[in-house]
């Protein structure tokens, strides 16, 4: 059969580095869960590195070309191919409540919303490890303090521990994207309950960086806060000057005031 010819309208661009492929690979820990699912696996430059591993691969693909490739080529991958968009399918239907890992070379123009989903499936993803757009892969590993800083850097590491492994060229895809691509891993905190309320938590950050620019008094208004705690110090900072600690802090303090 012949190779998959990459869509532009589904973000594809195939990895053509076998080195590159093992070390994505690699980056699995395998702890704490048997499972893996790998998102976008296209002709198979990875799934055929984590097949070797001791664990169970799943891989969900919506290009049904790709499916095809697959079926022809993995025959290890039998009954192990979801033919469905990983952001509308619900996973528990192959996974129920046990955990899995998740890795690939995501598409970068869904990458974001693939972290969102995995954050609301964190009770059952205990390690994430994948490779994004360069400047995507380092906002979510950023720490306070810089441009880069913001809601995807403070909701992922708010659960999960974020390690910006390796810079992989644009030469190594076919079709070339225009931009580096960075690999990362996440590995779920042992605690990573929120001592806070969690919905509130999400709104609090999403409200204060969508005006990055103004301090915290200002961008957190509709909140109504009350006049003496408006006086509290932590209002006059910007939010990328707060860590994710200070951010449960800030959430605490807005419910205590009777949000």
């Amino acid at each position: 059969m012949e190779k998959v010819k990459a869509k532009k309208h589904l973000g594809q661009h195939f990895l053509n580095d076998e080195n590159i492929a093992q070390k994505i690979a690699d980056s699995l820990t395998l702890v704490g869960y048997q499972t893996v699912l790998e998102i976008g696996p296209g002709m198979g430059v990875l799934t055929k590195y984590l097949l070797e591993k001791p664990i169970t691969t799943f891989v969900i693909e919506i290009d049904t070309e790709s499916v095809t490739y697959l079926q022809n080529h993995f025959p290890k991958l039998d009954g192990k191919i979801i033919a469905k968009d990983f952001l509308k399918y619900n996973l528990s239907e192959v996974f129920g409540t046990e955990p899995f890992a998740i890795i690939g070379n995501f598409p970068y123009n869904i990458s974001t919303q693939i972290v969102f989903k995995t954050l609301e499936l964190r009770h059952q993803i205990p390690e994430f490890s994948g490779m994004f757009q360069k400047e995507v892969a380092e906002r979510i590993c950023e720490k306070k303090g810089t441009k880069a800083y913001g809601i995807l850097s403070v909701l992922t590491q708010a659960f999960y521990e974020a390690e910006y492994l390796f810079t992989v060229s644009e030469h190594v895809f076919i079709p070339p994207p225009k931009v580096k691509s960075g690999v990362l891993r996440l590995r779920r905190k042992e605690n990573y309950q929120l001592p806070c309320d969690e919905k509130l938590f999400f709104s609090v950050v999403k409200t204060a960086f969508n005006q990055r620019r103004k301090t915290l008094r200002n961008s957190l208004k509709t909140y109504q806060l009350s006049d003496n705690l408006k006086e509290d110090s932590i209002f006059d900072l910007r939010p990328e000057q707060l860590s994710v600690e200070q951010f449960i802090e800030l959430t605490q303090k807005i419910a205590a005031d009777g949000v």
